[in-house]
């Protein structure tokens, strides 16, 4: 099932049926693109026809964040859960081997999607990550990179170079390298490099690890002033206006 959020169709899915749905993408073969949409990315992408056709024509899109669930409420069509990027690519690490996954990590800064593999392995034994690759190749091309993807031979390819430029990557470039799944994750990199702490569990339980991103980091202040703009679009899709 689907809603629709600022012309954007959204799944309404759990974290263990995003699972389900990207094995049987790797197992049925060609190119998929799963999009985990955030109130940044949909506020971009109410803006950007392009943006929101690319989200529209991904094979699953999931609800990121509390903002998107508030707005699955307003709407009068919730959201069973949400499935963040950053939760979907540990619990693809985690579920790796039972689901004979093989992953390639790209994206960050030179040395921290390494990091982010290792601490991976460490915490998962038998994640099978194939390959990692910073981001930071934009003046090279991307024709190495996508080299380097398709002899590695992944399953799943996880791409954390920040939204809109990820999901553009993925869109043009997914078939190329092979890969049968490819997913935007954002900053997930340095999460799991342990470069970046996640909130601390109060702020989780409390549905606030947005406010302490923000409290936290100076850099996403102006970014979220998308939350806001969001939410009276979200208003204004409710009442027509």
């Amino acid at each position: 099932m689907k809603h629709q959020v600022l012309g954007v169709q959204i799944d309404a899915v759990t974290e263990g049926e995003a699972l389900d749905c990207i094995t049987a993408f790797a197992r049925e073969g060609g190119a998929h693109q799963v999009v985990t949409a955030n109130p940044e990315i949909l506020d971009n992408a109410s803006r950007n026809a392009s943006l929101r056709a690319l989200i529209n024509r991904a094979a699953l899109v999931t609800a990121d964040g509390q903002g998107v669930l508030l707005a699955g409420r307003i709407l009068g069509t919730p959201f069973p859960a949400r499935v963040t990027g950053i939760e979907l690519a540990e619990a693809l690490c985690k579920e790796s081997a039972r689901r004979d996954l093989a992953l390639y990590f790209l994206g960050a800064e030179p040395g921290v999607v390494d990091e982010a593999a290792a601490n991976m392995r460490a915490k998962y034994p038998g994640v099978c990550i194939v390959g990692t690759h910073h981001g930071y190749f934009r003046n090279e091309g991307p024709a190495a990179v996508i080299a380097d993807i398709k002899q590695a031979a992944p399953d799943v390819l996880l791409v954390g170079m920040g939204s809109p430029y990820q999901e553009h990557f993925i869109d043009e470039h997914l078939a190329a390298t092979g890969a049968k799944v490819g997913i935007g994750v954002g900053g997930s990199f340095d999460v799991l490099s342990g470069r970046v702490e996640r909130a601390p569990e109060i702020f989780i339980r409390l549905k606030l690890e947005w406010l302490y991103r923000i409290a936290s980091d100076r850099k996403r202040w102006k970014r979220a002033l998308a939350l806001p703009r969001f939410v009276i679009k979200v208003l204004r899709q409710k009442f027509h206006i």
